[in-house]
């Protein structure tokens, strides 16, 4: 709309500027005159008026009926000014024409408000981008096997859907037959591909890049995590934030600044006995007051810092969240599933018989399990497979509860148990491993032994896997000054070898923290807290806060939300279909710790871009309402209505091109090595 009636307004413009006896005066030139050559400024004008400045004569309206003014009061208070003075002179009544002052002024704000629109527009581009990524028809499979092409909102829970090499999930759900490498960038930003096999969970608009997958749809429509990710992109561009606020509460200031400055320069210009300026220097106060570039300060910022951030897995709920995020100074993780995987993986392997024995040993403890639904048991079998062994069949598999497995492999009786296995047996670990399994024990890892008949022939130690990328983020926070602290309710043990082992300084000396947990401070305050029942966990974050801290908490989203809710800044982790978290105010779409990092550095960016933008715009009015209202008259200098007109649009430009150098601001992560398996 702004377009098209910037682009008719220009062209009805120009006669209007070309007959203008100003510009025939400074120009020397003399336009050439006809009968009905002096109406082409006041009926062109007029048409400029009712046609272009529409928008902001409704506008006005409506922010009076609000009681709330602001730009659009400014603008439409401005025109109507200019377009009297201009029709009364006209008329003979009086000697003011403004003609082609008002018709510049109407073009110059239907363009300024053109690239607003179109700028805002493309920020707000994420919404429509996430619905693209969607497909409209999906192949589902009948019970015979058979493929039908359907569309999407016919799917149900429940339907298993054929997902072709380079196609789309259609929505979310869980693979019940092949294996492929999974494009999920366009949900949690990360660019790698993620291998995806049977029962594991998929998510909807992610692309099988090589095999097809078989999924079984178990949420779709709204209740899929790219339906909860547009909401969460919707929410956060609606959402105002403490800039927000201020620069509304300043447009509204202006308005009254500019009404009683326009009354003052009038009077003023009256009582030096010149009405004609009293006119003219009141309507270019107005038409310099506009606060076109406040107006566009804020919003802009917004709309292209949390677009931005959803092409990064970054969503953001809250604005006030992100604000307050480049004023953290304490990150408290939280250990299982955000530092760490949240599942065991085999970190250590001895044998009694001698290293060269290993892979027979799991082997042999991989058959036992293979029976087994248990986590320790499919990280056995995950590991052995991942060492390339060959798996023997195993018969009479049984479950000991609290104890173990037991099952015969290759006509003899073995079982997988841990210590209350030895104990109920009498076994004694062989010296040969005796130093391995102390380790393991120190830093908290589950132990298993792998029993053959009556002999201890090996152990395994299991530990919840650190995820690679977790050092790297905490290794950047140091760098930018950010202290860590890491929360479990794992023991101590546990808790110190996570932290040593990702640099999180863990100190000497304990005292009690609220709710029975415990907390050890060290070097630079980086804490760690451990045993914390899940209830806890907000006393933990009060505690730092009650130190001075502005802290950060990252979880999961469920057993974290009181701790969520009550940091400063919430942030939930692995968004999936938890993506909605009510108590968080930013959600990270993917599992990588190192999102944190870019949302801190989106924080600093968006706010110092609002900051520039919000001095620029107000220092403009500052200093443009004076010379408008013709301060420096007595030098020789007062500021013509058109040049003060081209200067606010400048302003306006400058803001624009200001919040869009906020897209170059790098959120990407970097490419973490593949740790090879224990």
């Amino acid at each position: 709309m702004f377009r098209d009636k910037f682009w008719l307004s220009l062209l009805l413009t120009i006669p209007v500027v070309f007959y203008s006896h100003d510009l025939q005066h400074w120009f020397g030139y003399d336009a050439p005159t006809f009968t009905g050559s002096n109406l082409i400024s006041p009926v062109l004008g007029t048409l400029i008026f009712i046609y272009g400045g529409a928008p902001f004569i409704k506008g006005a309206f409506a922010e009076v009926k609000s009681r709330q003014p602001g730009m659009m009061l400014l603008i439409g208070m401005a025109i109507t000014v200019a377009f009297g003075a201009s029709m009364t002179a006209s008329l003979g009544w009086f000697s003011v024409d403004v003609w082609w002052e008002l018709s510049l002024l109407i073009v110059i704000m239907l363009l300024g408000h053109w690239m607003e629109m179109r700028a805002i527009g493309q920020a707000s581009g994420a919404l429509a981008a996430l619905a693209e990524l969607l497909p409209d028809e999906a192949e589902r499979m009948a019970a015979d096997g058979s493929v039908a092409l359907v569309r999407i909102g016919d799917l149900t829970i429940g339907d298993v859907v054929l997902v072709r090499p380079g196609a789309r999930v259609p929505a979310d759900g869980t693979i019940v037959s092949g294996s492929a490498d999974l494009d999920e960038s366009m949900i949690t930003g990360e660019s790698n591909p993620v291998t995806r096999g049977e029962n594991d969970r998929v998510i909807a608009a992610s692309v099988a890049t090589d095999s097809a997958i078989r999924v079984r749809i178990d949420a779709a429509g709204d209740d899929t995590a790219l339906a909860g990710i547009q909401r969460l992109v919707a929410q956060a561009q609606e959402s105002s934030s403490r800039s927000q606020v201020l620069a509304d509460r300043a447009a509204a200031l202006l308005f009254y600044v500019a009404v009683a400055a326009a009354g003052i320069t009038a009077a003023a210009w009256a009582l030096l006995g010149d009405p004609d300026a009293a006119v003219v220097r009141a309507v270019t106060v107005l038409i310099i007051a506009c606060p076109h570039a406040l107006g566009l300060a804020i919003p802009l910022v917004i709309s292209i810092s949390t677009s931005k951030s959803a092409r990064n897995g970054i969503l953001v709920k809250d604005r006030l969240a992100l604000e307050r995020m480049r004023n953290v100074d304490v990150v408290l993780f939280d250990k299982t599933g955000t530092l760490t995987k949240g599942e065991h993986a085999v970190t250590g392997v001895a044998a009694a018989a001698g290293e060269e024995q290993v892979d027979a040993l799991m082997a042999t403890a991989a058959a036992v399990e293979s029976d087994s639904e248990h986590p320790l048991a499919r990280a056995i079998v995950a590991a052995a497979r991942e060492r390339g062994v060959d798996i023997p069949r195993a018969s009479g598999f049984r479950s000991m509860s609290g104890r173990g497995v037991q099952a015969d492999v290759d006509g003899e009786q073995v079982t997988v148990g841990g210590p209350t296995l030895l104990r109920e047996r009498n076994l004694a670990v062989p010296d040969t491993l005796a130093a391995s399994v102390e380790t393991w024990q120190q830093r908290g890892a589950a132990v298993l032994h792998v029993v053959r008949g009556e002999a201890i022939i090996g152990s395994l130690a299991l530990e919840d896997q650190i995820r690679p990328e977790s050092r790297q983020a905490i290794d950047a926070l140091h760098e930018r000054g950010v202290t860590v602290a890491m929360i479990t309710g794992d023991a101590q043990q546990v808790a110190d070898a996570v932290a040593t082992e990702l640099g999180i300084e863990t100190g000497a000396g304990t005292r009690g923290v609220a709710g029975g947990s415990q907390h050890r401070e060290g070097g630079g305050g980086r804490l760690v807290f451990a045993e914390v029942l899940p209830e806890d966990k907000d006393s933990a974050v009060t505690d730092l806060q009650q130190r001075g801290h502005t802290v950060a908490m990252v979880g999961d989203g469920v057993n974290d939300a009181p701790a969520l809710a009550r940091a400063d800044v919430g942030i939930a982790i692995g968004a999936g279909t938890d993506v909605a978290i009510e108590s968080a105010g930013i959600v990270l779409a993917s599992d990588d710790p190192r999102a944190v990092v870019a949302v801190q550095r989106l924080s600093a960016a968006s706010y110092r871009k609002m900051v520039q933008n919000l001095w620029w715009a107000a220092g403009y009015n500052l200093a443009a309402i004076p010379l408008a209202a013709g301060a420096l008259a007595g030098i020789g200098f007062i500021l013509p209505m058109a040049v003060g007109a081209v200067l606010m649009s400048l302003s306006t430009v400058i803001v624009a091109l200001n919040a869009q150098l906020l897209r170059r601001v790098d959120l990407s992560t970097p490419a973490v090595p593949v740790a090879q398996p224990a």
